[in-house]
């Protein structure tokens, strides 16, 4: 093939530019992680050492390597270095001659080397700028400050010199209140020398229109440069020819159009198969192949239906994939580390299965992360995940300077090309929470941000604002997709109507549980027509919180403990909502055991509240699914990739049929919420014990049919017949649904508070299997187990349940697996259940 790749990944050194000392360095990399790698840092995620190197984004460092290029590569029309990825202002030398300047963490930039190069060995350096000393610049140019709520700029050492939002760089690097500050600096991406004579492709667009009977697909594909000859394009599907196309001379891009018949639909997770076909485009020019492009495409139609109601009071707001409503089940998603290229390839498989296996089928790309990396997007292809795609703006506003508003605009560019075509895109969106945080003409709602200025400084700050998120972004969108959907900002009530907790269309934020200490119930109260974020917070299990602390740490208040918690008011928060349902544990490990439940119990009591409410609302996302680094958050996977409770409570509630059981003073009601059809007969069992497992109450009935998208009642009864002389803190409800005797869902229900319930102290028995590398936990108990949470003393280890009940007489097998493909071991195991943690134990 005409065109060739070098890469230059290899032999990089590093030294901070004001001092002679080289080291080697790793590319893709960040300078924190070379500085660790040769000693001269401690890791700064432990205890608290991230205070310790706040100094390195104040200084500048330099980057160098070398690499050899033969004289017949010298005869190329076009040699081009290419980075996918520079973190985030760079000068780039080759052979000492300057090539060019970088500014955007976001852009892949290519710059014409042909001129420089020379035969035999070339160097290549890069020096990277500190990106705080750019930013106090830009800040002072500015004139004044912008809102930044989350630019930890004390702790680096700035006081109120808050630069985030004046450098087009990953928003957490500055710190969040789940993160630290660590501003990071780096070729973060992959770097080429790329030849080719002639021509290549520069992009390719999919657009199709796809139905159960066929798909008729238009592919455009852009090249590098207008064409001197004729050139010709072949398009492969699953490696067969489906369509040759020959352009004129002097063309930019090449369009063909082809038809697949009856063909294969890529389906989001649990509603079919994500099925993706090999897309090949090839670039001839006469008879020589100058290049070829490879994707992998979903045919698929994803719509936002946003209809108005009957009342005219407000608009629905769901997602519609082939013709079928969808409610979307899933988490906020953040980057996996501080430190980005680190982040392997088994990470991003163990996060995406993860969202899978807990039955989820949406994640949201969080607008202060990053763009992720390509097999994010493949695997959630692959897995049936479709993603909600924020562009990187979030809780901040902006500068609208021509340099910045160009430098935005090739970032959207670069990246809605990058990512268009994958089937999991299902929406961009233009920012996170700054449409609400500002709340344009409400002197009554916001966050406060306008107040702090001048009319004439709020008249800039917001036509900043709606040139990016109203004008800019949407156009890029509208320009360089197959008509995808456009959100302005998350929430909003859209129609220029600010989000609240009682609006009733667009997408809600709802975080009066947690910040406004509201109470669990109202996860019931305030429900929207799609509910993007809301959450509750908890630590890491012992495990992992050993791995960055030392005994004398083990204080929720101790300094350490604190500074691993960034929601200021966070670990206080836990407890005084620990007090409300849990009895209060006074041993750290059983705090940290009780505040998963805690978190597990809120998250699950809000996605039944929203799953009962379908169709009304449509989709339900925590906050959030994954940590940057060892932290007390709101996640339900820790930074070590551990499950928390909540985890394995979302695979049960995110069944595609579940129950949801509740009762208040006058009657219990069983209702039944299904994403999917069902069309023979199911069947309820409701059952009343006591925790020795007497049954005190058994009724069953039929269920004919279940409809999707919709939660039916279908039992209720006067809670004191349901009860009668029974003691309600001794008792469950056990109620299982069948269908065709495979056990749909079961759902455990009590009748107080976890602190209040009268547990017993239970004969607990396990009993251990084989099974290959695998072990088979079997167990049992004479009376009630509450939340048994089985700890595997060893890394990446799986389990198919944990933090559950075990009814009494009960047999609860769990398998245990390793990532690593290790043995499990039974020595390896410890267990604990509520009943261990209460003070009074009355049986």
């Amino acid at each position: 093939m005409n065109k060739q790749t070098i890469s230059l990944l290899d032999h990089w050194e590093f030294k901070q530019v004001e001092k002679s000392e080289w080291m080697k360095a790793e590319v893709p990399g960040t300078v924190h992680t070379d500085l660790m790698n040769n000693g001269k840092i401690e890791d700064p995620y432990y205890r608290m050492n991230e205070r310790d190197v706040q100094w390195i984004d104040k200084v500048d460092w330099e980057y160098k390597t070398t690499f050899n290029i033969e004289q017949s590569s010298l005869n190329n029309q076009h040699i081009h270095l290419h980075f996918d990825g520079i973190d985030t202002y760079g000068i780039v030398y080759i052979n000492d001659h300057k090539v060019g300047e970088t500014d955007n963490m976001f852009i892949e930039w290519d710059f014409d080397i042909k001129p420089f190069i020379t035969e035999g060995q070339n160097t290549l350096r890069v020096v990277l700028e500190s990106p705080i000393q750019k930013g106090l610049e830009e800040l002072e140019k500015h004139g004044y400050g912008l809102p930044a709520v989350n630019d930890q700029s004390e702790i680096g050492e700035l006081g109120d010199k808050q630069v985030s939002i004046f450098t087009r760089k990953a928003g957490y690097h500055y710190g969040w209140d789940w993160g630290p500050r660590l501003v990071t600096s780096g070729i973060w991406r992959d770097v080429t020398v790329q030849l080719w004579d002639n021509n290549k492709i520069d992009n390719v667009l999919v657009h199709q229109n796809t139905n159960q009977e066929k798909a008729d697909l238009t592919i455009i594909t852009a090249l590098d440069q207008p064409s001197k000859k004729a050139l010709k394009v072949v398009a492969k599907i699953d490696g067969k020819v489906v369509n040759e196309t020959t352009s004129e001379a002097n063309a930019t891009s090449i369009s063909q159009q082809f038809t697949i018949e009856n063909p294969e639909l890529w389906w989001p997770a649990n509603l079919g198969e994500p099925h993706l076909y090999q897309l090949e485009i090839e670039l001839y020019e006469d008879a020589e192949l100058l290049d070829i492009h490879k994707e992998r495409i979903g045919l698929r139609t994803i719509k936002v239906v946003q209809k108005p109601d009957e009342d005219g009071k407000g608009k629905s707001f769901y997602f519609e994939v082939n013709g079928r409503p969808v409610f979307a089940k899933g988490a906020n998603y953040i980057p996996n580390d501080l430190f980005l290229p680190r982040v392997s390839d088994s990470t991003y498989h163990h996060m995406i299965q993860s969202t899978l296996d807990a039955n989820m089928n949406m994640l949201r790309v969080w607008g202060g992360g990053i763009y992720e990396n390509d097999i994010f997007y493949d695997l959630c292809d692959e897995k049936g995940i479709l993603v909600w795609q924020d562009f990187m703006f979030a809780c901040s506003m902006y500068p609208g300077d021509k340099a910045f508003l160009e430098s935005v605009k090739q970032e959207a560019i670069d990246n809605v090309k990058r990512l268009r075509n994958h089937a999991s895109i299902a929406l961009w969106c233009g920012n996170n929470e700054m449409e609400m945080a500002w709340a344009p003409g409400r002197e009554d709602m916001g966050w406060g941000w306008k107040q702090q200025y001048t009319p004439v400084q709020r008249k800039d700050i917001w036509g900043d604002y709606e040139k990016v998120f109203h004008e800019l972004l949407p156009e890029v969108v509208a320009e360089y997709t197959d008509d995808q959907f456009y959100w302005r900002s998350s929430p909003t009530g859209g129609d220029g109507e600010i989000a609240h907790y009682e609006h009733r269309s667009g997408d809600m934020h709802y975080w009066g549980v947690w910040h406004g200490e509201h109470p669990f119930s109202d996860f019931r109260k305030y429900i929207g027509r799609f509910m993007s974020e809301y959450g509750f917070q908890s630590f890491p299990e012992f495990k992992s919180v050993k791995k960055y602390t030392i005994p004398e740490d083990y204080d929720i208040e101790s300094e350490v403990m604190a500074s691993h918690q960034r929601s200021g008011i966070g670990n206080l928060r836990i407890k005084k909502y620990m007090e409300d349902h849990y009895q209060v544990p006074t041993d750290f490990e059983d705090f940290l055991y009780v505040g998963q439940l805690l978190q597990a119990e809120s998250i699950y009591s809000a996605i039944q509240a929203h799953r009962e409410k379908m169709p009304y609302c449509m989709g339900s996302l925590y906050w959030q699914l994954n940590d940057c680094w060892p932290v007390a958050s709101w996640s339900s996977m820790d930074f070590y990739g551990e499950w928390k409770a909540l985890q394995y409570f979302a695979k049960d509630v995110n069944k595609n049929t579940s129950l949801i059981v509740n009762h208040d003073d006058e009657k219990l009601s069983v209702k039944i919420a299904s994403d999917i059809d069902v069309a023979n007969e199911s069947e309820l069992n409701i059952k009343l014990m006591n925790f020795e497992g007497k049954i005190l109450f058994d009724i069953s009935k039929t269920i004919k049919s279940i409809n999707a998208n919709n939660t039916a009642e279908v039992f209720s009864n006067p809670i004191a017949e349901i009860i009668k002389q029974s003691k309600s803190d001794e008792i469950l409800l056990v109620t299982t649904l069948k269908n065709k005797e495979e056990v749909v869902d079961t759902d455990y229900h009590y009748f107080v508070l976890q602190k209040e319930l009268n547990l017993p102290q239970p004969k607990v028995e396990f009993a251990f299997t084989e099974k290959g590398n695998d072990l088979l936990v079997t167990v049992s108990s004479d009376q009630l187990v509450k939340n048994l949470f089985i700890e595997v003393n060893q890394e990446q280890a799986e389990l198919t349940d944990n933090y559950f009940d075990v009814l009494p007489n009960q047999k609860v097998e769990v398998l245990i697996s390793s990532r690593k493909n290790e043995k499990i071991s039974k020595n390896n195991l410890r267990f604990k259940h509520l009943q261990q943690t209460m003070v009074e134990v009355v049986k």
